[in-house]
């Protein structure tokens, strides 16, 4: 599908991004503007971990590893079809930098969640709580630190459980709401 998404920023700036048929995908501003609040917020003494959990057209995920050169990003989404355009987009990048799978998210949070640096959560509007429980399965997983962009519809009445996360931002950009949390270090 013909698309006006694109990367926009780091070393695949300008390139155009295919989109699964049914995908809502995350506008270019409100990524531009994630990014620009996660750089503040990003630990780069090692090689950054990140998980597209949602992964769509693999947008957020893709836009890491263009602005990060020092990361690895793990792709997953339901449908077969759309990571094979995930694939198709990442063409080109290093395969050691990134791995997909088609699958349910929340089947790989076991294996997954503690090994990663930032999560982007982006569940279809139509299953918002699918998102949300997500992030609640990934509390004992994850290691404390860990950073997780979320987006859900702006009309969506939520907030974490303050007992584990940080709300370091709550943005909303029309329709979307963004909130970037962090795991609370376990005391």
């Amino acid at each position: 599908m013909d698309t006006k998404l694109q990367v926009i920023s780091g070393n695949l700036r300008g390139r155009k991004l295919s989109l699964p048929v049914s995908a809502r995908p995350t506008q270019n501003r409100a990524r531009l503007a994630i990014f620009n609040m996660l750089d503040g917020l990003l630990d780069f003494s090692h090689t950054l971990v990140a998980w597209d959990a949602f992964a769509g057209s693999g947008a957020l995920g893709i836009e890491f590893l263009s602005k990060y050169n020092n990361s690895k990003v793990l792709f997953t989404d339901l449908s077969p079809d759309t990571t094979k355009i995930i694939t198709k987009n990442l063409n080109g990048i290093a395969a050691q930098r990134f791995s997909v799978f088609c699958g349910d998210a929340i089947s790989f949070v076991q294996k997954y969640a503690k090994n990663v640096d930032v999560v982007f959560v982006d569940a279809p509007y139509d299953t918002c709580n699918t998102g949300i429980d997500f992030v609640k399965k990934m509390v004992g997983l994850v290691k404390s630190g860990t950073i997780i962009v979320q987006e859900i519809e702006a009309s969506v009445d939520y907030m974490p459980e303050a007992n584990y996360w940080d709300v370091l931002r709550d943005k909303t950009y029309g329709r979307a709401r963004f909130l970037i949390l962090q795991r609370k270090t376990d005391k």
